[in-house]
C-alpha cells in the first residue's frame, strides 16, 4: 500500500472586493480556510500537516471551530450549514438549511449551543440564529434590507449579536431570544467585518469607507475610532483581536496590515505597527483575510499568499505560504538532483516545491496567460496555452527568463521533449504535428488522422503519434521528416498520454477508455496488458526513475501503481487520492510519488509496504 507523506495545500479562494473569513482554534493551532468545495484545516506550527473536508456540494463559504475544538461548522454558496467532528474521519453531526442564499459568516456562542448565521437570502432573511443540535430558531432578526457580510456573538453573558452588512448598518441584538435592539449608522459605505474582543468588553466594525469603529459590547454605544491620520488608504475587508483584547490587526485593498492598540475602556485605537507589503504591488497583493491567534498574526493576500507573522517579533520577515486555487494539470520534476517540483494551473500560476519543505516561491509568469501544457528540460521549460503558440523559456536561477515565442499555426495538443538534446521537441496538433529545434519551427507533418498525443524518444530519433482512433504510429525522425514505420492496434478510445520509460526500452500508453498498456520498444509487442483498473479516463502516466514501475492518474480520483513483469491485478491502489480526479503524476524516486488533481493540492505518497 502507500502512505500520505505531505499535502501542499491549496491558497483559500478569493474574490476581488470582498473579504474572506478565515477562523482557528487556540487550543490545536490549527487554522480554517474554504477553498471550492473543500475545508483545509492546517496546523500554523507545521504548514505541511494539512487535512481536507469536503463533503460539501457546494462551494465552501466559512468554517469555524467549536469553542470546545470538537465541532467545526461549515456554510456554503446554497445555505446549508453542516457540523461535522474534528475526530474520528469527520462524522456528521447535523445538516441545516439556513438561508435561502449563499452564507457569508458564522459565528458560535461561548457555550457552544447556539450558531448565528448571516448571508445573502430572499425577503428579509438575511440572518439566523439557532440551537447547534435541533436547529430551531433562536429569536427574531430584522433591520437588514441587503445582504449580510458579517456578524458576531458576544463571548460573555449577557447575549448580545452584532451583524453588518451592504445597507451601511450595523444592528445591535438583544437575547436570546434575540430581538432587535438598535441599528448604528456610523459607516458610509459596505461594513465589511464586525468582532468582538474576547473578553467581550468591546466590539469594533471595520469598512469600505476605511473607517473602523469601537463600541460598547453591551449597550452597543460608539467609544471611538481607530485614528485616521496614518489609517488605511483604501477599503478594510476583515480585523482580528488580539488574545489579550489589547490591539486589533486590520487588513486592506491598500495592500497593508496594521496593528491597533486600544486603550482598556475603548476611548482611542492608535496606530501601533503597520506590517508592510514585501510583494511588487500588483493587484493579488492586496490583503483580504486576517487572523490573530496565539503568537501568530496571519494575513492573506488577494491572490492567495498567507503571510505568518510572529507576533514576539514583528519585525521579522513572514513566512509565506500559497498554493494552486484551480485544478493542477501539470506537475513535473524540475531539478532531478535537487528534487523539485513544478506544477501549474490552467489559470497560469507557476510553483515551486521542495518535497521536505513544501512551498518554495512562485515563477513570474506575465509573459504567458492560461497554461495548458508544460513540459521542464535540464535547462528550461517548454510550454503552451489554449492559442496556437509555444513558449521555450529557459531558467534563470530561481526565475524564468524571456520567453522565445513560436506559432505553430494551431493550438497545440500535447508537447513532447527529446530529454537527451532538449533544443528538439514535438508539439501535437489536431492535423497532425509540428517538429521544433530551439525556437525555430523545423516542420509542420499534415497526418491523415486527428491527433490526441504524441512523444519524442530522448535521442530524438524516433516520434510516437496517438489518434482519434486508438492507433499508436511510430515514426522514424531524421532532420524534418518523419517516416511512418508500424501501426500498433489495441487501445479502444482516444489515446490520452504516451510516455517513454527512462531507459528507453519500453513505453507506456493511455486512453479515455480507462485502460493503459506498456509496450516494448524493439519487438512492439505488449509487456503489460490488463491495465484496466481505472474506471475513468486516465489523464496521466508515470515511470519510476528504474522503468519497474508505471502509476497511471485518472478521472475516478485514483492513482494506481502497476509494476513491470508482475500480472496487472498486483497492483496498488490509492484511493481518492485528489477530490474530482488526478491530472498531474509523477515519481521523485523509486519510493516515493507525487500527485496532483482538481482540488488544488499537490500530495506526496510513500509507496514501500508497512
Amino acid at each position: 500500500m502507500a502512505s500520505l507523506l505531505e499535502t501542499y495545500a491549496c491558497a483559500p479562494s478569493t474574490e476581488r472586493g470582498r473579504g474572506i473569513l478565515i477562523s482557528g482554534d487556540s487550543k490545536s493551532n490549527n487554522i480554517l480556510y474554504c477553498t471550492g468545495r473543500s475545508v483545509i484545516i492546517r496546523n500554523l506550527e507545521n504548514p505541511l500537516q494539512v487535512s481536507v473536508y469536503s463533503e460539501h456540494a457546494y462551494p465552501v463559504t466559512v468554517a469555524r471551530y467549536s469553542p470546545n475544538g470538537e465541532w467545526i461548522a461549515s456554510a456554503d454558496v446554497s445555505g446549508t450549514v453542516r457540523i461535522w467532528g474534528t475526530h474520528n474521519d469527520y462524522v456528521l453531526k447535523n445538516e441545516f438549511r439556513v438561508l435561502s442564499g449563499r452564507i457569508d459568516d458564522l459565528q458560535w456562542s461561548f457555550d457552544g449551543m447556539r450558531i448565528v448565521a448571516c448571508g445573502d437570502g430572499k425577503g428579509k432573511s438575511f440572518v439566523r440564529a439557532f440551537m447547534w443540535d435541533s436547529g430551531s430558531t433562536v429569536g427574531d432578526f430584522d433591520g437588514h434590507s441587503r445582504r449580510v457580510l458579517s456578524c458576531a456573538f458576544k463571548p460573555t453573558r449577557p447575549f448580545r449579536i452584532v451583524t453588518c452588512g451592504e445597507d451601511f448598518l450595523a444592528n445591535f441584538y438583544d437575547g436570546p431570544p434575540f430581538k432587535f435592539n438598535m441599528s448604528i449608522r456610523d459607516h458610509s459605505n459596505f461594513v465589511n467585518c464586525v468582532r468582538f474582543s474576547p473578553d467581550g468588553s468591546k466590539f469594533i466594525t471595520v469598512s469600505s469607507d476605511r473607517k473602523g469603529i469601537i463600541y460598547d459590547g453591551k449597550t452597543g454605544n460608539k467609544l471611538s475610532e481607530l485614528s485616521s491620520e496614518d489609517g488605511h488608504k483604501g477599503s478594510i475587508y476583515a480585523v482580528s483581536w488580539s488574545p489579550d483584547s489589547k490591539q486589533v490587526l486590520t487588513v486592506s485593498a491598500d495592500k497593508s496590515a496594521k496593528i491597533w492598540d486600544i486603550v482598556e475602556d475603548g476611548s482611542s485605537g492608535a496606530l501601533h505597527k503597520t506590517l508592510s507589503c514585501t510583494e511588487s504591488g500588483e493587484v493579488e497583493d492586496m490583503l483580504v483575510g486576517c487572523l490573530w491567534q496565539n503568537d501568530f498574526l496571519l494575513t492573506i493576500s488577494l491572490g492567495g499568499t498567507i503571510n505568518l507573522y510572529s507576533a514576539k517579533d514583528l519585525d521579522k520577515s513572514p513566512l509565506s505560504i500559497s498554493g494552486h486555487m484551480k485544478n493542477v494539470t501539470i506537475l513535473t520534476l524540475l531539478k532531478k538532483s535537487e528534487k523539485m517540483l513544478l506544477t501549474s494551473s490552467y489559470d497560469g500560476v507557476i510553483i515551486r516545491w521542495i518535497p521536505g519543505k513544501g512551498y518554495d516561491g512562485k515563477f513570474d509568469n506575465k509573459q504567458f496567460g492560461l497554461i495548458k501544457l508544460l513540459v521542464a528540460g535540464e535547462d528550461g521549460v517548454i510550454a503552451s496555452g489554449f492559442d496556437n503558440k509555444v513558449y521555450r523559456v529557459p531558467l534563470e536561477g530561481d526565475n524564468l527568463g524571456p520567453a522565445e515565442i513560436l506559432d505553430v499555426g494551431s493550438q497545440p495538443k500535447d508537447l513532447s521533449l527529446a530529454l537527451d538534446h532538449p533544443e528538439l521537441a514535438i508539439v501535437a496538433i489536431e492535423s497532425g504535428v509540428v517538429l521544433l529545434s530551439g525556437s525555430k519551427v523545423l516542420s509542420t507533418v499534415k497526418l491523415d488522422f486527428t491527433v490526441t498525443a504524441a512523444a519524442i524518444s530522448p535521442d530524438g530519433s524516433e516520434a510516437i503519434v496517438g489518434g482519434q482512433d486508438g492507433k499508436l504510429r511510430i515514426y522514424s525522425v531524421s532532420g524534418d521528416t518523419i517516416t511512418e514505420q508500424t501501426v500498433l492496434e489495441k487501445h479502444r478510445g482516444a489515446i490520452t498520454v504516451i510516455k517513454y520509460s527512462p531507459d528507453v526500452t519500453m513505453f507506456a500508453s493511455a486512453d479515455l477508455n480507462r485502460e493503459a498498456v506498456v509496450w516494448d520498444r524493439a519487438s512492439k509487442e505488449v509487456k503489460l496488458n490488463n491495465m484496466l483498473f481505472n474506471t475513468a479516463r486516465i489523464n496521466n502516466l508515470a515511470w519510476s526513475p528504474d522503468s519497474t514501475l508505471v502509476a497511471t492518474g485518472s478521472l475516478d480520483t485514483c492513482v494506481i501503481i502497476y509494476e513491470v513483469g508482475k500480472p496487472a491485478s498486483s497492483r496498488r491502489t490509492i484511493k481518492g487520492a485528489h477530490l474530482g480526479g488526478v491530472y498531474g503524476l509523477t515519481f521523485i524516486d523509486q519510493d516515493r510519488v507525487v500527485s496532483s488533481g482538481e482540488d488544488g493540492c499537490v500530495r506526496l505518497w510513500n509507496l514501500i509496504s508497512e
